[in-house]
Protein backbone atom coordinates (compact mmCIF):
# COMPACT_ATOMS: atom_id res chain seq x y z
CA UNK A 1 0.00 0.00 0.00
CA UNK A 2 2.80 2.38 0.96
CA UNK A 3 4.73 1.50 -2.19
CA UNK A 4 1.63 2.12 -4.27
CA UNK A 5 1.19 5.57 -2.75
CA UNK A 6 4.86 6.38 -3.39
CA UNK A 7 4.59 5.27 -7.00
CA UNK A 8 1.44 7.32 -7.42
CA UNK A 9 3.22 10.38 -6.06
CA UNK A 10 6.36 9.84 -8.14
CA UNK A 11 4.38 9.49 -11.35
CA UNK A 12 1.69 12.05 -10.58
CA UNK A 13 0.25 14.21 -13.34
CA UNK A 14 2.35 17.13 -12.11
CA UNK A 15 5.57 15.13 -12.31
CA UNK A 16 4.70 13.62 -15.68
CA UNK A 17 4.11 17.10 -17.02
CA UNK A 18 7.77 17.85 -16.27
CA UNK A 19 8.69 15.10 -18.73
CA UNK A 20 6.12 15.81 -21.43
CA UNK A 21 6.03 19.62 -21.51
CA UNK A 22 9.44 19.91 -23.26
CA UNK A 23 8.02 17.80 -26.09
CA UNK A 24 5.65 20.60 -27.03
CA UNK A 25 4.99 23.96 -25.41
CA UNK A 26 8.40 24.28 -23.75
CA UNK A 27 10.77 22.51 -26.14
CA UNK A 28 14.36 23.64 -25.43
CA UNK A 29 15.21 24.11 -29.12
CA UNK A 30 12.03 25.26 -30.85
CA UNK A 31 10.69 27.42 -28.01
CA UNK A 32 13.65 28.35 -25.82
CA UNK A 33 16.08 28.34 -28.79
CA UNK A 34 18.82 26.58 -26.80
CA UNK A 35 21.32 23.97 -27.98
CA UNK A 36 21.26 25.22 -31.57
CA UNK A 37 24.97 24.62 -32.23
CA UNK A 38 24.87 20.86 -31.70
CA UNK A 39 21.51 20.68 -33.48
CA UNK A 40 23.26 22.00 -36.58
CA UNK A 41 26.58 20.21 -36.18
CA UNK A 42 25.69 16.52 -35.71
CA UNK A 43 22.56 16.07 -37.83
CA UNK A 44 23.94 15.13 -41.23
CA UNK A 45 23.31 11.46 -40.31
CA UNK A 46 20.73 9.81 -38.06
CA UNK A 47 23.07 7.59 -36.06
CA UNK A 48 25.31 10.30 -34.57
CA UNK A 49 22.26 12.50 -33.97
CA UNK A 50 20.57 9.77 -31.91
CA UNK A 51 23.74 9.06 -29.95
CA UNK A 52 24.17 12.78 -29.27
CA UNK A 53 20.54 13.03 -28.15
CA UNK A 54 20.97 10.11 -25.74
CA UNK A 55 24.22 11.57 -24.40
CA UNK A 56 22.66 14.97 -23.67
CA UNK A 57 19.61 13.31 -22.09
CA UNK A 58 21.78 11.24 -19.73
CA UNK A 59 23.92 14.22 -18.74
CA UNK A 60 20.94 16.55 -18.27
CA UNK A 61 18.91 14.09 -16.20
CA UNK A 62 21.77 12.94 -13.96
CA UNK A 63 23.27 16.41 -13.45
CA UNK A 64 19.82 17.70 -12.45
CA UNK A 65 19.48 14.84 -9.98
CA UNK A 66 22.93 15.33 -8.44
CA UNK A 67 22.76 19.12 -8.18
CA UNK A 68 19.27 18.96 -6.69
CA UNK A 69 20.47 16.47 -4.07
CA UNK A 70 23.39 18.78 -3.18
CA UNK A 71 21.62 22.12 -3.58
CA UNK A 72 21.33 22.87 0.15
CA UNK A 73 25.04 22.25 0.72
CA UNK A 74 26.42 24.26 -2.23
CA UNK A 75 27.64 27.76 -1.27
CA UNK A 76 26.07 30.34 -3.64
CA UNK A 77 29.47 31.77 -4.56
CA UNK A 78 30.72 28.51 -6.07
CA UNK A 79 27.48 27.02 -7.39
CA UNK A 80 28.47 27.51 -11.04
CA UNK A 81 31.84 25.83 -10.43
CA UNK A 82 30.15 22.90 -8.71
CA UNK A 83 27.62 22.59 -11.54
CA UNK A 84 30.35 22.62 -14.18
CA UNK A 85 32.32 20.01 -12.23
CA UNK A 86 29.32 17.68 -12.08
CA UNK A 87 28.53 18.19 -15.78
CA UNK A 88 32.16 17.71 -16.84
CA UNK A 89 32.43 14.48 -14.85
CA UNK A 90 29.28 13.08 -16.44
CA UNK A 91 30.39 14.14 -19.93
CA UNK A 92 33.75 12.42 -19.47
CA UNK A 93 32.00 9.22 -18.36
CA UNK A 94 29.62 9.36 -21.33
CA UNK A 95 32.51 10.01 -23.72
CA UNK A 96 34.48 7.05 -22.38
CA UNK A 97 31.45 4.75 -22.65
CA UNK A 98 30.90 5.85 -26.26
CA UNK A 99 34.54 5.18 -27.11
CA UNK A 100 34.23 1.72 -25.58
CA UNK A 101 30.93 0.62 -27.16
CA UNK A 102 30.50 2.81 -30.25
CA UNK A 103 33.94 3.98 -31.29
CA UNK A 104 33.08 4.86 -34.90
CA UNK A 105 30.13 7.03 -33.84
CA UNK A 106 32.32 8.59 -31.16
CA UNK A 107 34.79 9.60 -33.87
CA UNK A 108 31.98 11.11 -35.96
CA UNK A 109 30.79 13.19 -33.01
CA UNK A 110 34.37 14.28 -32.38
CA UNK A 111 34.55 17.27 -30.01
CA UNK A 112 30.79 17.75 -29.82
CA UNK A 113 30.41 15.24 -26.99
CA UNK A 114 32.87 17.26 -24.93
CA UNK A 115 31.00 20.44 -25.79
CA UNK A 116 27.95 19.11 -23.91
CA UNK A 117 29.70 20.75 -20.95
CA UNK A 118 28.88 24.15 -22.43
CA UNK A 119 25.42 23.21 -23.71
CA UNK A 120 23.10 25.91 -22.40
CA UNK A 121 20.24 23.42 -21.99
CA UNK A 122 22.17 21.55 -19.29
CA UNK A 123 23.28 24.65 -17.38
CA UNK A 124 19.89 26.28 -17.87
CA UNK A 125 17.98 23.40 -16.23
CA UNK A 126 20.39 23.32 -13.29
CA UNK A 127 19.93 27.03 -12.62
CA UNK A 128 16.23 27.25 -13.43
CA UNK A 129 15.00 24.01 -11.86
CA UNK A 130 17.46 21.74 -10.03
CA UNK A 131 18.68 24.44 -7.64
CA UNK A 132 15.11 25.04 -6.42
CA UNK A 133 13.44 21.61 -6.54
CA UNK A 134 13.71 18.12 -5.08
CA UNK A 135 15.80 15.39 -6.76
CA UNK A 136 13.02 13.32 -8.36
CA UNK A 137 11.21 16.23 -10.08
CA UNK A 138 14.62 17.57 -11.11
CA UNK A 139 15.53 14.23 -12.67
CA UNK A 140 12.24 14.17 -14.60
CA UNK A 141 12.76 17.76 -15.73
CA UNK A 142 16.22 16.91 -17.04
CA UNK A 143 14.92 13.75 -18.70
CA UNK A 144 12.09 15.61 -20.43
CA UNK A 145 14.31 18.42 -21.68
CA UNK A 146 16.90 15.95 -22.93
CA UNK A 147 14.28 13.96 -24.84
CA UNK A 148 12.69 17.15 -26.17
CA UNK A 149 16.10 18.26 -27.43
CA UNK A 150 16.76 14.82 -28.92
CA UNK A 151 13.44 14.75 -30.80
CA UNK A 152 14.41 17.82 -32.80
CA UNK A 153 17.89 16.44 -33.53
CA UNK A 154 16.40 13.20 -34.85
CA UNK A 155 13.86 14.99 -37.05
CA UNK A 156 16.51 17.25 -38.58
CA UNK A 157 18.88 14.31 -39.11
CA UNK A 158 16.11 12.20 -40.70
CA UNK A 159 15.35 14.90 -43.27
CA UNK A 160 19.00 15.70 -44.01
CA UNK A 161 20.16 12.10 -44.42
CA UNK A 162 17.13 11.04 -46.45
CA UNK A 163 17.25 13.86 -48.98
CA UNK A 164 20.99 14.48 -48.83
CA UNK A 165 22.25 10.90 -49.06
CA UNK A 166 19.21 8.80 -49.90
CA UNK A 167 19.90 6.66 -46.84
CA UNK A 168 18.70 6.14 -43.25
CA UNK A 169 21.16 4.76 -40.71
CA UNK A 170 23.51 4.30 -43.66
CA UNK A 171 21.14 1.95 -45.53
CA UNK A 172 19.85 2.87 -48.97
CA UNK A 173 16.10 3.63 -48.84
CA UNK A 174 15.58 5.48 -52.11
CA UNK A 175 14.87 2.83 -54.77
CA UNK A 176 17.32 2.45 -57.63
CA UNK A 177 14.43 2.98 -60.02
CA UNK A 178 14.16 6.57 -58.78
CA UNK A 179 17.78 7.22 -59.73
CA UNK A 180 17.25 5.51 -63.07
CA UNK A 181 14.33 7.87 -63.68
CA UNK A 182 16.54 10.89 -63.07
CA UNK A 183 16.31 11.44 -59.30
CA UNK A 184 19.53 12.56 -57.59
CA UNK A 185 20.46 13.23 -53.99
CA UNK A 186 20.43 16.88 -52.98
CA UNK A 187 23.93 17.57 -51.65
CA UNK A 188 22.75 20.83 -50.13
CA UNK A 189 21.00 18.88 -47.37
CA UNK A 190 24.26 17.57 -45.92
CA UNK A 191 25.82 21.04 -45.80
CA UNK A 192 25.56 23.18 -42.61
CA UNK A 193 23.32 25.90 -44.14
CA UNK A 194 20.57 23.37 -44.85
CA UNK A 195 20.59 22.27 -41.21
CA UNK A 196 19.71 25.83 -40.26
CA UNK A 197 16.96 25.99 -42.89
CA UNK A 198 15.41 22.66 -41.81
CA UNK A 199 15.59 23.68 -38.16
CA UNK A 200 13.98 27.03 -38.96
CA UNK A 201 11.09 25.29 -40.73
CA UNK A 202 10.62 22.94 -37.76
CA UNK A 203 10.58 25.89 -35.34
CA UNK A 204 8.00 27.68 -37.52
CA UNK A 205 5.74 24.59 -37.73
CA UNK A 206 6.12 23.79 -34.03
CA UNK A 207 5.29 27.32 -32.90
CA UNK A 208 2.31 27.45 -35.24
CA UNK A 209 0.91 24.21 -33.82
CA UNK A 210 1.54 25.19 -30.19
CA UNK A 211 0.83 28.90 -30.42
CA UNK A 212 -1.79 28.95 -27.64
CA UNK A 213 0.36 26.95 -25.22
CA UNK A 214 3.51 28.96 -25.93
CA UNK A 215 1.74 32.28 -25.40
CA UNK A 216 0.59 31.09 -21.97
Amino acid sequence: MKLSLCMKEWFSAKNMKLVTRPFGADNPITVQVLGICSALAVTAKLQPAIVMALSVTVVTALSNLIISALRNTIPPRVRIIVQLTVIATLVILVDQVLKAVAYEVSKQLSVFVGLIITNCIVMGRLEAFAMANKPWPSFLDGLGNGIGYGMILVIVAFVRELFGSGTLFGFRVVPESFYAAGYSNNGLFILPPMALIVLGIIIWIHRSLHRDLIEK
